[in-house]
Parts: C-alpha cells; structure tokens; sequence
C-alpha cells in the first residue's frame, strides 16, 4: 500500500518521551487542585486533628506527660497521616473514569502510563503540603527535632518516596472496582492494619509476641523507625533497606497489575 504523502509517521514511543507525557498530565492533576482548593482541606486539617487527638488524649495514659509523648509519637503520625492520604489518588482516577476522562487520553498519542504517572506524582503535592503543616504544627507544639533541618527533610523525602510507590496500589484498586465505595472499602482497613498493628503510636516491644511478630514484618514499622530516626536520632540504616525494598517490591508487582486494568477498563 502506498504511503499518503504529507502524513508523518506515528512517533515511537520512549521512556523520555513517556516521561514527558506523565510530567504533562502532572500539571493537568495540579490545575484541579488551583481550580478547586477545598481539596486541600483535609491535607491541611487532618494532621492537626491527628495530632491533637492522639497526643493530648492518649498522651498522659501511655508517657504520663503529653509531652514526652509528642517527642515519641510525631513521626508516627506524620507516616500515617501520609499513608491514609495515598487512598485519595485511587478514589479520583476511579471518579475520572467514571466520567469518560480517561476515553479521551486514551484517544490521545500519548504514553499509556502517562495518565497514571501524572495523577501519582500530581497527588504528590498534597502529601507534602500536608508533611509541612504537620511538622509546622508539632514545632508550634514544642516538638524537638534532635536530626536538624536537613535529617527532617530525608525524613519527608523518604516518607513521600514511600508513599509514591503505596499510591500504586490504589490505582490499581481504582481501576478495577466499579465505584468509590469499593477503593475505600478496600483500602481503609489495610491502612488501618497497618499503622495500628505498628509501632506508630507505642513501641513494639511493648506489644504481644504474637503481635510482633506481625509488626517486625510489616513495612510501615521500618518506615516509622526512619522517619523517627532521623527526625529525633537513632539508627536508620537497616530500617530504611527494608523501606527501599518495600517501595521497590510494590512497584514491581502494581505498576503491571494497574497498566493492565488500565488497559481493560479503557
């Protein structure tokens, strides 16, 4: 068959060029959040809240002084409060199908994992503005944070990191149920096993040994134990391996397993 004459071939798609099209669609998933700034409502209060319940409630009965408490418990708060915040990026791409958005990317030549890419690192953002406001809030509170400036930042980037690699699997969950209702449903009661059953709120060895054997396995204890190591001191080189290794192993398994339901709901 002859070519049409004046028609460009398609351009091979590339890793750059499938970068670029995810940092694009980035900016598309940071203009919602300029055009509907409630949004952010929840990143900005929700750690306050978090914050002000657990330490004043719950500080005099475990420390005796709801301040050594604070001292304790500060970054376990900041990873759960990031981590509840990933279920967010599933709830929206399940919404944006609903709403035939991804019918027109898909119509586009652009990158499969450029809608994905760009609604994960969009949702980004948030985490941090919400990392800020928590960390803002626990120094107004007296928090000492024993790491410096430069140890909390590695503590925000590892934990944002982390929480990039999470979002995967619920855009993965967001792809394959039917409605909202069913990410949450799914998604919550993980989160909550995961950052009860830890040493977000107490040490684990004051816990059940059948308990900790639980949590020595359970990757947001070894995420707890870098970002409260470096925030107030301690040893991070081992916990922060496994917390690599976590973030590599769910980007392994997921980014497939959410390229192809991408796939079969589009």
């Amino acid at each position: 068959m002859t070519a049409l004459v004046g028609v460009a071939p398609p351009r091979r798609m590339n890793p750059v060029r499938a970068l670029k099209h995810g940092l694009t669609l980035t900016g598309r998933s940071l203009l919602k959040v300029r055009r509907n700034p409630e949004s952010l409502f929840d990143v900005t209060f929700q750690p306050i809240i978090f914050t002000v319940l657990f330490v004043f409630i719950f500080g005099g009965a475990i420390s005796g002084d709801w301040r050594s408490y604070l001292q304790f418990v500060a970054a376990g708060l900041l990873v759960q409060n990031t981590i509840f915040l990933t279920v967010g990026t599933g709830l929206s791409l399940n919404n944006d199908i609903d709403k035939g958005v991804f019918d027109r990317f898909r119509s586009l030549p652009i990158a499969r994992t450029g809608p994905l890419v760009g609604a994960v690192l969009g949702d980004a953002v948030p985490y941090a503005i919400s990392m800020a406001v928590m960390i803002a809030f626990v120094a107004i509170l007296g928090f000492h944070f024993a790491g410096g400036f430069l140890a909390t930042l590695a503590a925000c980037l590892v934990l944002l990191g982390f929480a990039s690699a999470l979002c995967w699997v619920w855009v993965w969950l967001g792809l394959t149920m039917k409605k909202p209702q069913g990410v949450q449903a799914a998604g919550f009661p993980v989160l909550i096993l995961l950052t009860f059953g830890s040493n977000v709120f107490v040490p684990a060895d004051t816990l059940p040994g059948w308990m900790q054997a639980f949590v020595n396995v359970n990757p947001v204890k070894h995420l707890v134990d870098t970002v409260r190591g470096l925030m107030v001191g301690g040893p991070i080189a081992e916990s922060l391996l496994y917390v690599a290794l976590w973030a590599v192993g769910l980007l392994v398994v997921f980014v497939p397993l959410a390229l192809r339901a991408y796939r079969r709901r589009t």
